[in-house]
């Protein structure tokens, strides 16, 4: 069997194609191309028709590799989605998280139901961008009587590709829409908030799921038919389902890559005090509920790289940063400021001078700023992880594309005293691809 998994993130997707030998799995990337948000009407919006596209053009370019995969999976980030109209078209146009929309709806959620009562009943920690916030705003805005259906992004990929819809859970999980202990559409909200009951008729189903095979037009195109199968559709779903080909015990994992997303994984969902005061979220696994927090991440150095005009790879910025760590910073970096900023420079230096603090110059500096900062954010996670568990970690297990920077991870392991285990830098194509290899078991 050869499987081929669609990683979307926020900056990039990649086309992998995978299949065992002697027991491991080998992966080779057959395509990539660049994403981000688009700025439209001084909104930031997603360019679903070129994602649509680079999706087709990736499984053409397997298939002039020279592999022709028997199923196919698509992950992307959570929270996002695509409203359809009568005839299943596109609502347009797709808004990005990172838009300041969702704080504008939350306000307005909150005035009917308080956060205290959303998180009770779906234990998902506040974000300015979770989905019940837009979808609000959306409402607020006469949007939704535009549309009759709707579908988180990857699902409308799979839409896409196959004609058929599905609710997946991990992703659906991250929505706010999602009752926590029955892993249903929680109808309460939903009501309260007066959202198209029609929305919510397809309840979310566990991956992996079998959609079908292509559409003709674009198996024409591609040169190949195959199956198309939800894996787990958030990319750290995925990630996390990696961990089942990773032997790290006792361990608080961290998803690291754009955001950092650290946590366990339990069989039922904790909505306490504790839990609502730290602000972590009980996000859908695959027959788990991950219990994480959602820590900015990577995003602070791809952002700097990007506005240093990528005259640094992210290597070089680690290098740079590990010889110039004169001060222990601890930059606030969950703070909304962080979330999309003009400039992050700017930002990280207004931080410090606030703060007293030597202000940051070189590249170096900043760099360094941005890594320690991180590191004392996942050790402040991790305490309060313990506490709210009442369990203790030996080990971190740190996956995804931040697992290869080890300045971050010496920093890590320094700062928490806790044992870093690393696992797969291509965690969510992995994951990916191991419950695609499940569909099919």
């Amino acid at each position: 069997m050869v499987y081929l998994a669609i990683d979307i993130g926020a900056s990039s997707g990649r086309h992998i194609v995978a299949w065992r030998e002697a027991g491991q799995i080998v992966m080779k990337e057959v395509y990539r191309f660049k994403n981000g948000p688009v700025k439209k009407d001084d909104r930031l919006t997603w360019d679903l028709e070129n994602l649509c596209n680079e999706v087709v053009n990736g499984l053409a370019a397997a298939k002039k590799a020279g592999f022709e995969p028997d199923s196919v999976g698509i992950d992307t980030w959570g929270v996002d989605y695509v409203l359809l109209g009568e005839k299943n078209e596109p609502v347009l146009p797709v808004y990005c998280y990172r838009d300041e929309r969702g704080a504008c709806g939350a306000a307005s959620v909150h005035t009917i139901l308080p956060f205290k009562e959303l998180y009770k009943r779906t234990g998902i920690q506040y974000q300015p961008f979770n989905t019940v916030y837009q979808m609000f705003w959306d409402k607020e805005e006469g949007r939704l009587d535009r549309a009759k259906d709707f579908l988180l992004l990857p699902e409308y990929l799979g839409f896409f590709l196959t004609g058929t819809k599905a609710h997946e859970y991990t992703n659906c999980s991250t929505t706010g829409l999602v009752n926590a202990k029955n892993r249903e559409w929680d109808e309460e909200i939903i009501k309260a908030l007066n959202l198209p009951l029609t929305f919510f008729e397809k309840q979310p189903v566990t991956a992996p799921i079998k959609l079908g095979n292509l559409k003709n037009e674009i198996a024409e195109k591609v040169g190949f038919n195959c199956n198309i199968i939800l894996p787990a559709t958030h990319d750290t779903g995925s990630a996390v389902a990696s961990l089942m080909e990773t032997k790290a015990e006792n361990a608080i994992y961290i998803s690291s890559g754009t955001w950092s997303l650290m946590g366990v994984e339990l069989k039922d969902p904790i909505t306490s005090e504790k839990a609502l005061s730290a602000n972590f979220s009980n996000e859908g696994g695959i027959g788990t509920i991950r219990f994480l927090k959602n820590i900015m991440g990577l995003w602070l150095v791809q952002c700097l790289k990007s506005e240093l005009n990528d005259e640094y790879t992210f290597a070089e910025l680690a290098k740079m940063a590990s010889e110039e760590n004169k001060f222990d910073y601890r930059l606030d970096v969950n703070n909304e400021r962080y979330l999309a900023p003009e400039s992050m420079i700017d930002t990280i230096k207004n931080e410090c001078r606030e703060k007293n603090w030597p202000v940051p110059e070189t590249p170096g500096e900043l760099a360094h700023a941005i890594y320690v900062s991180l590191a004392h954010c996942y050790d402040a996670a991790a305490k309060e992880l313990e506490n709210i568990t009442g369990e203790n970690f030996k080990n971190i297990c740190i996956i995804g594309g931040g697992s290869n920077n080890t300045y971050l991870n010496e920093l890590t392991q320094k700062i928490t005293g806790k044992n870093v285990v690393l696992g797969s830098s291509e965690a969510t194509a992995l994951g990916n691809i191991l419950l695609q290899e499940k569909a099919f078991n």
